[in-house]
């Protein structure tokens, strides 16, 4: 038994060296064969990619902080602003741009209350506030012109110039144009400066590169690069909304510097961005060059920009629109309204007719409308084709200057429930107006269309169809007469507040 035991054990010590001497194996051979490899680091073959230095070195000199000075201490919003340093509070009162950065931006709540005022500020020499701001610009001749943005200059008393080899010079405005937001600048010095020149922007298309260099958060001469992410944006800051839409990195005190193209040409000039928390999201908004070339001339010219004026309140022309009146495409801009004594109402046109065409070149829409008449000059006379009742007329007018200030009417039509009759069909009450002109909406059922379009009661209904309504039997036979010629809506002329529009609302064709 012993040597059977004896054999057995040595058996089984051979077996457990076996299986250690293979666990050593299977445990140091991965080890060893790591520590024993030589493989070299990853790399990659140097390939020739795009690069933006040279362009940058050569354009960087021209590009300048624009410095401002003011008595007057507002307060800002640090979220929803423009690129300079004081934020919407730098526009006036009731500016819509001011709507469209509250209504998508503004963190501070639907009534639009403010963040805190920012308590950074220079001191006069007599203890008194002196607000310091910040904004870009750049030089667009030798002799000094300097563009950059209105709402930077805004309010300022004093203006100098920060130079990219930090040199700051004086300089004195020269003219704003609020429209365009817009302002040029003159620094008055011996020295040459290094100047940029605008391009034809038209050319740059969505997706093309451009660089941005400008004073963000007053790090001045910085450069981003993005692409051209859209074109055309209204923004709602103004009837000549023509806005190139970048993705480049520009933030607060970006405002008034350029967007240049490979070419080292000006494309744009950066004005706002739209930022829930005050820098850059990835959507900027640049002024095109041909816009700013136009007026930047102008101000260097006579110190103001002087645009061409019509005197008419328009709206968009909607597919629903188009159907009621018998026009083709929808296209165009309805007049609402002619001013009184405007160029517009002495060549005879009236509200409801519909302006397709200046010079023979088509409208597509009222904001293209409002930029063909303001480039002809005042004292010229244009072509308007305009779709009146059924069919294309041409009518001459005399183009005039802008005026600087257009008064409203502040007319309203006070409802009345005497009288009342109620169009179910169109969940709308009306009544006759006291004045002899149109009905008055007393109640609007607010399931129907017409409330879905924003008939209110208040409102006054003059024309359906561009036909004189006086009361719920006349609006109903105009749609009957509008269904009869195979329309699909009919164009209601609405008052509300004194100011005109229309409203296209879709009738039962059963």
């Amino acid at each position: 038994m012993s040597d059977i035991k004896s054999s057995s054990q040595r058996r089984l010590t051979r077996i457990f060296l076996s299986c250690a001497l293979a666990g050593t194996v299977l445990a140091t051979g991965p080890l060893a064969s790591v520590t024993t490899a030589h493989a070299a680091p990853v790399s990659v073959a140097a390939q020739a990619q795009p690069g933006f230095s040279e362009l940058v070195e050569k354009v960087r000199p021209a590009v300048v902080s624009v410095r401002v000075k003011s008595d007057v201490q507002t307060a800002r919003n640090d979220r929803t602003q423009f690129f300079g340093g004081d934020g919407l509070d730098q526009l006036p009162d009731g500016h819509p741009l001011k709507r469209f950065f509250k209504e998508f931006g503004n963190p501070s709540g639907p009534d639009g209350e403010q963040a805190r005022p920012n308590k950074r500020q220079k001191r006069g020499d007599r203890g008194h506030a002196r607000p310091f701001a910040q904004g870009s610009g750049f030089f667009i001749s030798e002799d000094g012109y300097v563009v950059t943005n209105n709402h930077v200059v805004t309010d300022g008393d004093s203006f100098s110039v920060v130079m990219d080899d930090g040199t700051e010079l004086d300089a004195k405005l020269i003219g704003t144009d609020a429209r365009t937001d817009l302002a040029v600048l003159k620094v008055d010095d011996k020295r040459k400066f290094t100047y940029v020149a605008f391009d034809d922007e038209s050319k740059v298309k969505v997706g093309d590169w451009v660089v941005a260099v400008g004073n963000p958060f007053g790090l001045g001469g910085t450069v981003t690069a993005g692409i051209v992410s859209a074109r055309g944006r209204d923004i709602g800051a103004g009837p000549y909304d023509d806005f190139i839409q970048i993705d480049a990195a520009v933030n607060k005190g970006n405002s008034g510097g350029p967007a240049f193209d490979l070419t080292g040409k000006v494309v744009g000039i950066n004005t706002a961005i739209f930022s829930p928390s005050g820098g850059s999201v990835g959507i900027a908004f640049a002024i095109p060059a041909s816009t700013a070339s136009k007026v930047v001339d102008q101000l260097i010219k006579t110190g103001s920009v002087e645009r061409g004026w019509i005197g008419v309140q328009i709206q968009p022309v909607t597919k629903e629109i188009a159907d009621s009146i018998g026009l083709a495409e929808d296209k165009g801009a309805i007049v609402a309204e002619p001013q009184a004594d405007g160029p517009a109402a002495k060549a005879g046109i009236v509200a409801g007719d519909v302006i397709t065409a200046v010079n023979d070149e088509t409208v597509k829409d009222p904001r293209d409308l409002a930029k063909k008449v303001a480039a002809i000059n005042p004292g010229e006379k244009a072509n308007l084709t305009i779709w009146r009742k059924g069919k294309a007329e041409t009518v001459s007018i005399d183009i005039k200057p802008y005026p600087d200030d257009q008064k409203q009417g502040d007319k309203s039509a006070a409802p009345s429930s005497n009288n009342s009759e109620t169009l179910d069909d169109y969940g709308l009450t009306v009544t006759p107006d006291d004045s002899g002109k149109g009905v008055v909406v007393t109640d609007v059922d607010p399931d129907s269309d017409a409330a879905d379009k924003g008939v209110r009661a208040g409102d006054t209904i003059v024309t359906v169809n561009n036909k004189d309504v006086k009361s719920a039997s006349d609006i109903n036979a105009a749609i009957k007469e509008a269904v009869s010629n195979g329309r699909k809506a009919v164009l209601l002329q609405v008052q509300s507040n004194g100011q005109n529009r229309f409203v296209a609302l879709p009738v039962d064709q059963g």
